[in-house]
């Protein structure tokens, strides 16, 4: 098999409910890529549950405006000792910045929450569009964080703000990012709405944004199943008897072809499926 199956059969999308959520989604606002910069922070602590065991995400914001992802970096590298603090990562609108091993605690919301979670940063910005993509970039993260550490989305558990860790464990007094995102008219709910899409999304599809023209899935309302067929060099369809997918499956296609009107996605080698079964 050349292609395989990418993602769950049965998750959907979740339609983001916010004005700016739906700025970003109907947009196909692309987050950008993680960079990983490893800074200066020393201390390398596991968690409670041991080094490569996390149970969420933290989500912070900076609370100054017009400071970046990456001026925020330096000035922690510089400063951690003396300030006494450090967190796993950088967010603006242009760049992640993922700035210590996410395998290894930081200090960023008290001993609590430290020894349970990752921690990011999101940085203030001065725009609606930036703020948008600011958010893109910081649920993309927490997304891509909770599916590497093979964590469950659920809001409050393994996402929750430094607000909430806050008034759990009364550690820290900060209560971010909630009067940030009460500036743009947006609030914690909103964006857990809009990290579950881009959870379930990156999942089932490989990509924030869902289903692009690589990606298939595809469903027979007429059957258990989803045949298969062969195109053979005279450019004829033969049906494939012993093999089939499963309906709801996602599969990577990088071939199209079109045969007595209809049009076929190949998803291996020699192995096609009828477009009339997109889901």
């Amino acid at each position: 098999m050349l292609f395989s199956i990418i993602g769950l059969t049965h998750i959907t999308t979740v339609k983001a409910d916010s004005k700016i959520n739906d700025y970003i989604i109907s947009n196909k606002i692309k987050p950008a890529a993680i960079q990983n910069q490893e800074g200066t922070f020393s201390e390398w602590t596991g968690y409670r549950n041991g080094v490569g065991h996390p149970e969420g995400v933290v989500v912070h914001e900076t609370s100054e405006a017009n400071v970046t992802a990456q001026q925020f970096t330096d000035r922690f590298n510089a400063n951690w000792p003396k300030l006494e603090t450090y967190v796993h990562a950088f967010v603006d609108d242009n760049k992640i910045l993922n700035i210590h091993n996410t395998d290894y605690a930081v200090w960023g919301a008290g001993p609590t929450a430290n020894a349970r979670y990752v921690q990011v940063e999101l940085c203030r910005v001065n725009s609606y569009d930036a703020f948008a993509r600011s958010l893109s970039n910081d649920a993309y993260y927490i997304a891509s964080k909770l599916i590497q550490y093979n964590l469950p989305d659920v809001p409050g558990q393994t996402v929750i703000s430094h607000a909430q860790a806050s008034n759990t464990w009364h550690e820290t007094t900060h209560q971010d990012p909630v009067y940030y995102f009460s500036i743009w008219g947006y609030n914690m709910d909103q964006f857990n709405d809009l990290i579950k899409t881009y959870y379930n999304n990156l999942k089932t599809y490989g990509d924030v944004n869902g289903q692009n023209d690589h990606v298939i899935k595809v469903h027979n309302a007429h059957g258990d199943f989803v045949p298969l067929v062969g195109i053979n060099t005279d450019n004829q369809v033969v049906p494939i008897e012993n093999r089939a997918v499963a309906n709801d499956s996602v599969w990577y296609t990088d071939q199209s072809k079109t045969v007595d009107g209809v049009t076929y996605r190949r998803v291996s080698t020699h192995e096609w499926i009828a477009e009339t079964y997109k889901a």
